[in-house]
């Protein structure tokens, strides 16, 4: 790569909330503290880039700002401090989880991913829909030497780690049941990490396109929930339930599926962020034993144990390419669910 820095970059910004983002011009960034300015070589697009733009969430940013915490490129400018081994030249990852306070009692603990001070890539902080973007080299994803195929790797930044972390506090064992509920960009890689960890996966999604791709990456079973009621068909299946469950889906229906379909005393983990609430029993969550837990990304440690999946040639993310002025198609059909596995901006 070229060693000149330009003064202004190309990427596509949210100057509003809305469907559209708009491409243009922003200066090129200098980095600070324990920052590095990084030349983008690929970015994948996730859901959590749709609900950025449109404002979904309780906590919105503050517009304008660049998306995309799936960014991967090379080092090409350090700023002042400790940059922990990171050096010009090296290829390095943003990620959701941006930096954290390292202080707190989340961060001391290993649960950095809570602290209140946290910033996020593509939210809080500018990310990686641009051809340039900065980094904290403390929390920068470390890309293994063996890592070749950045479009292919850039979704195990955020849909890789999030569901690798979701299936390690699931607490389920090898051999037991394990059901994924939506087999999008997220569901199916958290397929791959289940079948890798020696769960029995059984998928579970209203498309057959995309239970046919969970087939393809090792689910042993799939459940349509367009043809009747999944958690009949699971509990059938399973002598009982899954052990764990695990809800990609954006859709609050199978937040409440999760529920009947998990065995007694199994657990079930939140990934998806639909906006709105689901009804939950009281009643089958205590009379089941159910526990119900939320989980947000993955620490640093996680983000390198995802990593090495990949690079062992355990997971191989479905993933189709496209040009940043093309983001707002890719939008439109992740919007409508019309994207098999992920798709990600190579630049």
């Amino acid at each position: 790569m070229t060693s000149t820095i330009p003064t202004q970059f190309e990427a596509a910004l949210v100057d509003e909330f809305g469907p559209t983002l708009n491409i243009r011009d922003i200066d090129v960034p200098k980095p600070g503290v324990n920052q590095a300015l990084v030349k983008v070589i690929a970015s994948g697009v996730c859901h959590t880039d749709l609900h950025a733009a449109e404002g979904d969430w309780p906590v919105k940013p503050e517009p304008p700002f660049v998306p995309g915490h799936e960014g991967i490129g090379e080092v090409i400018e350090l700023g002042p401090g400790n940059h922990h081994n990171v050096e010009v030249g090296d290829i390095v990852g943003n990620a959701w989880l941006w930096s954290a306070c390292g202080e707190c009692e989340y961060c001391i603990t290993g649960r950095e991913t809570q602290c209140n001070f946290a910033e996020y890539g593509g939210y809080t902080v500018n990310g990686s829909f641009g051809s340039y973007m900065l980094v904290d080299t403390r929390y920068a994803a470390r890309i293994p030497e063996s890592v070749t195929n950045y479009v292919e790797a850039a979704p195990i930044l955020c849909a890789g780690v999030t569901v690798y972390k979701a299936l390690k506090v699931s607490e389920t064992r090898p051999g037991q049941f394990m059901v994924i509920s939506g087999i999008g960009g997220l569901g199916h890689i958290a397929v791959q990490y289940a079948v890798a960890m020696g769960l029995r996966v059984i998928a579970v999604d209203v498309s057959q396109d995309k239970l046919d791709l969970a087939t393809r990456h090792g689910a042993e079973f799939t459940v349509n929930a367009r043809e009747g009621d999944p958690a009949e068909v699971v509990q059938e299946y399973t002598g009982g339930g899954a052990h764990g469950v695990l809800v990609t889906a954006v859709h609050e229906k199978a937040f409440r599926q999760a529920i009947d379909m998990a065995r007694r005393a199994g657990t079930i983990v939140f990934n998806g962020l639909p906006p709105g609430e689901f009804p939950a029993s009281v009643f089958e969550i205590v009379f089941k034993g159910l526990t119900i837990r939320g989980s947000l990304v993955g620490t640093r440690q996680d983000m390198a144990e995802a990593l090495d999946f990949y690079a062992r040639g355990l997971i191989k993310p479905t993933v189709s390419e496209c040009a940043l002025d093309e983001i707002n198609d890719v939008l439109d059909r992740m919007r409508k669910g019309k994207i098999d596995g992920r798709v990600a901006i190579r630049y």
